[in-house]
């Protein structure tokens, strides 16, 4: 396959298609651009061939062209000079370089249509190089980005795990606070209940201090008799 007829294919096809159809985008974008700048190498080589030739073309064009004016020129000396046989010679020649001319001159439009044909394939591929080396940049950045979300998903997997993992603890919290306050109930319930009347009657018992009435009379007694 010509470099002209593969540079043919990759333009007529859609690029960002190719490329949203890619299992791996990161990748073949890659080797999208391996190939396409390898391929513009080759058509730089070729589309400075044909530029050489459409050059070529002008000259060898612009110089018969000169030549046509110069048979002219001798033609109207030898009349001048009254000599129509070689003014006959003249004009012969020019009448054949004009056949020529009209040869050359649809050799130079053919060259300039190349020419421009090619320029026009080159600027395209060189524009669509530096679109995929920028959706490549792109391209790697999300990349990074959905890399990224990955791990903070995984992370939050994790965070899940941990949450049903505390949740579990403070359910086995709950229980044991439970049994603490059903073991002090019963602790409570096991108690020896308590007589309020052992209270009621030491309030309403004066042996105390009739006791002390007795013992004070008792030393007042004692003192009135040292007198």
């Amino acid at each position: 396959m010509s470099i002209l007829t593969r540079f043919k294919d990759i333009m007529s096809s859609n690029i960002n298609a190719l490329l949203d159809k890619a299992e791996n985008p990161e990748k073949m974008i890659d080797q999208y651009l391996r190939n396409l700048n390898s391929d513009l190498g080759k058509v730089k080589a070729e589309t400075a061939s044909i530029m050489a030739e459409e050059q070529r073309s002008k000259r060898v064009l612009d110089e018969c062209k000169e030549e046509i004016d110069k048979m002219e020129r001798y033609a109207v000396k030898a009349l001048e000079a009254g000599n129509e046989d070689d003014a006959r010679k003249f004009l012969e020649r020019k009448a054949s370089l004009s056949n020529k001319q009209n040869e050359l001159q649809q050799a130079y439009d053919l060259a300039v249509s190349n020419s421009e044909h090619m320029r026009q394939m080159h600027d395209k591929l060189v524009s669509d190089i530096n679109e995929l080396e920028s959706r490549r940049t792109m391209l790697k950045g999300k990349m990074a980005v959905a890399k990224t979300q990955e791990r903070i998903n995984r992370i939050g997997s994790s965070a899940t795990d941990a949450k049903a993992s505390i949740s579990a603890f403070e359910r086995m919290e709950e229980k044991v606070n439970k049994a603490l306050d059903e073991a002090n109930a019963m602790a409570e319930l096991n108690r020896k209940p308590k007589d309020d009347i052992e209270d009621l009657k030491a309030k309403y018992d004066d042996d105390k201090s009739d006791s002390i009435e007795d013992e004070l009379a008792k030393l007042k007694e004692k003192m009135k008799n040292k007198e």
